[in-house]
């Protein structure tokens, strides 16, 4: 019995110990006898056995009384058990009433006050025995019912709670509260007549109201999608074992990032779907048919989805509109709220602007509100889809990650599951693959129409840039910040596919699923975020390879360790190998150059729109696929590297006016806000072999002295331009580039 295990529930947490999720038929937190508080023992023993500290295992007196009420009436009205016979019964046998197992359950209790403790029975007993609503022991009950923990109940609820092992269901205080009452106060004047409490405390506590109410897991943290990653990924090893044993799983998750990720993720996937106007009701409901009472109930059945909150239309006026919440509040929906709510027609067109509340809705509407700036607002449940996954790129731990709009309204896990074409968000991995084999941030790439005759790419390719026009001689680092199609094209035939193929390999992409042509250039290949993440991470640590992981710590229902991680870590100043270092796998030269030239993405490139967070240490890359199916942002510092996906489930365009730098870069920096707000800046530094040189913009060679226009830019050594720039050649650029 000193070996028992306790039915207890899986246990899921972030880093930083907030609960996330909890798996488990039955809710039991077992505590230790020193936990438990002095008033709660006179309350149950007061209620179960008031001789418990005397006796041997049986009360004789109790046992007599029982014995004499058979006697007399027949009917067995009082078993006579003691807590120690409770235990053996709870333990050992059947609940069946018979003489056989009465005297079973007599010598049990007696060999178990010979082996153990009064302190070791009692504590037994208050662990296992059943209280309601699925829970086991007085703790689980206490957050039940109280939603806190037993040490901070106050007498009446002591004794709500001890009056329930009797009988769970005819003394619950939620779904019997009058019984409930008269087995407390029962309890409390059984306290009192053995001195466990006085005059006062009795008169307080029987004249407490009821306050129980149903509590549900106390979740801290909204993080299901990793929640089910992480049973998941333990069911496989412990099996059915893991939803009963105890086990807690601590995760690598940051809880402050989560909520940033999930804020990020919600507001802009119902920030796409308000931009491309108002679907309508989500049903109809007749109110002239159906009770009030009838239709409150129908609506607190109806689920909320995170901060997305049903309601029914009451009534329209001309500017404002009436509505029933949740619980039967009502609450007036402004103007302001619901102007935006042009009709959808198509992702490419809404119909005319509404010009009063009845255009947008009508009474018995089913629509749905949220809060937004501390007024309610019209909404709906978003159709398009959207993924982020955040990482520590030092280590590979995953900080935050966030598989869809609501994990209640769709559990697919599109950050681990969702396997959509990158588009120019694979571009980097080119581009570094040019840098490594001797390509400069100021190498001229010609941009140019060109058609390719293929019988890969299915007959002839016509590749476009996404502006439909072409600039002709163009340096690798302008290509890349203005993603320049035809530029990646020609650098990967340039370079050759094997190259960056082995390349993208070497960040873990599998080779077997890439692209064997030049499609490759423009993200053709099929990935995940989490796999475009990890791949982005080795940009932000300075070429290391590190593997993405989410679960830091297991430990058993004693609190031993089980599991820890030991991620392949990036330690660049070490001079000697050491355990678990991260293997290098891309030049740091390199990958500062590639991280400089993205720095430009956000300072002059399609990621302008991230200079509203203020800092010169962030690069990153937009994506977007052919009919703007897939939007991408991937972006990072040294501290976090982070990506977002938007799109539909089943592949779709997401409208004409939707790229990258409009559906993901957004959601992107509103993460990245919340991340980076107390970090100082922290953007590389030039390593050994990178020098800083001016040349001339036109032409990418040194610029000639006294150059007005000329730049600085940054080359490894050796790939320094060995020509100067002309003053007339630089002058003719200029002419020509008026011309057009």
């Amino acid at each position: 019995m000193r070996e028992v295990k306790f039915q207890t529930p899986l246990r899921i947490y972030s880093q930083d110990e907030k609960l996330i999720a909890e798996f488990g038929e039955k809710r039991r937190t077992p505590i230790n006898f020193s936990e438990i508080p002095p008033q709660f023992t006179h309350a149950l023993t007061a209620a179960e056995d008031s001789r418990f500290f005397d006796h041997f295992g049986i009360d004789i007196k109790g046992l007599t009384r029982a014995a004499f009420q058979l006697a007399t009436t027949g009917k067995i009205q009082s078993g006579g058990s003691t807590i120690t016979m409770q235990v053996a019964k709870n333990f050992f046998l059947t609940r069946e009433r018979t003489f056989t197992r009465k005297f079973m359950e007599i010598l049990l209790a007696l060999r178990i006050e010979q082996e153990l403790s009064k302190e070791e029975i009692f504590e037994l007993y208050i662990n296992k025995i059943y209280l309601g609503h699925r829970s086991y022991g007085i703790q689980a009950a206490a957050n039940v019912y109280y939603g806190k923990d037993i040490e901070n109940l106050s007498l009446a609820q002591h004794a709500m709670i001890a009056g329930l092992p009797k009988a769970p269901s005819a003394f619950n205080p939620i779904t019997n509260p009058s019984r409930a009452i008269e087995r407390r106060n029962w309890i409390l004047k059984r306290m009192h007549s053995l001195s466990f409490i006085n005059d006062q405390q009795l008169e307080e506590a029987t004249k407490s109201p009821v306050t129980a109410k149903y509590h549900t897991s106390d979740i801290e943290l909204r993080a299901y999608y990793v929640a089910e990653m992480v049973r998941k990924n333990l069911y496989d090893k412990y099996g059915e074992n893991l939803y009963t044993d105890g086990y807690k799983v601590y995760t690598t998750l940051d809880s402050s990032l989560q909520s940033s990720a999930n804020v990020a993720v919600s507001n802009g996937l119902i920030a796409y779907s308000e931009r491309h106007g108002y679907l309508g009701a989500e049903a109809k409901w007749d109110l002239t048919q159906e009770s009030m009472v009838e239709i409150q109930k129908k609506l607190n059945k109806t689920i909320s989805y995170g901060v997305l909150k049903p309601a029914v239309v009451l009534s329209t006026g001309d500017k404002e509109a009436e509505l029933l919440l949740k619980d039967g509040e009502k609450a007036t929906l402004k103007w302001e709220g619901m102007s935006w709510a042009k009709p959808y027609k198509s992702v490419n067109r809404v119909g005319k602007s509404p010009k009063k509340a009845s255009d947008i809705m009508a009474t018995g509407d089913l629509i749905r509100i949220r809060e937004k700036d501390g007024e309610l607002h019209l909404t709906q449940i978003p159709k398009v889809q959207g993924a982020m996954v955040a990482l520590n790129p030092q280590d590979g731990a995953i900080v935050s990650l966030v598989g869809g709009f609501n994990f209640t309204h769709n559990k697919f896990n599109r950050s681990t599951q969702a396997v959509r074409q990158p588009g120019s968000n694979f571009k980097p991995f080119i581009y570094a693959a040019a840098l490594d084999k001797g390509y400069s941030a100021a190498s001229l790439i010609n941009d140019a129409p060109i058609v390719f005759h293929d019988k890969k790419l299915e007959g002839n390719w016509r590749p476009e840039n996404s502006s439909k026009k072409f600039y002709g001689p163009t340096r690798l680092r302008e290509a890349l910040y203005r993603s320049r199609n035809l530029v990646s094209i020609r650098l990967l035939r340039a370079i050759g596919i094997d190259t960056a193929q082995s390349y993208l390999d070497l960040a873990g992409f599998d080779r077997t699923k890439l692209p064997n042509n030049l499609s490759l250039s423009l993200g053709s290949a099929d990935v995940t975020p989490l796999q475009l993440v990890t791949g982005y991470a080795s940009f932000a640590n300075g070429g290391y390879k590190v593997n993405p992981y989410f679960i830091q710590r297991i430990e058993n229902s004693f609190g031993e360790a089980l599991h820890t991680a030991k991620p392949l870590t990036v330690c660049s100043e070490c001079t000697e190998e050491i355990p678990n270092k991260a293997p290098r796998i891309y030049d740091e030269k390199v990958t500062f150059l590639t991280y400089n030239i993205m720095q430009d993405v956000i300072k002059r490139g399609t990621g302008r729109k991230a200079l509203v967070l203020k800092r010169t240490d962030i690069a990153g890359k937009t994506g977007t696929t052919n009919d703007q199916k897939d939007a991408w942002f991937s972006g990072f510092n040294r501290d976090y590297v982070a990506t977002a996906w938007v799109g539909f489930d089943q592949p779709t365009t997401l409208g004409r006016r939707e790229f990258g730098g409009t559906a993901a870069l957004p959601i992107w920096i509103d993460f990245m806000r919340e991340a980076l707000k107390e970090k100082p800046e922290n953007a590389p530094s030039p390593p050994e072999g990178i020098v800083s040189v001016k040349i001339d913009p036109k032409s990418g060679k040194l610029a000639y002295p006294g150059q007005s226009d000329a730049i600085y830019e940054f080359f490894r050594k050796p790939n320094i331009p060995r020509g100067y720039a002309s003053p007339s050649s630089s002058r003719q650029s200029n002419a020509a580039e008026e011309l057009f």
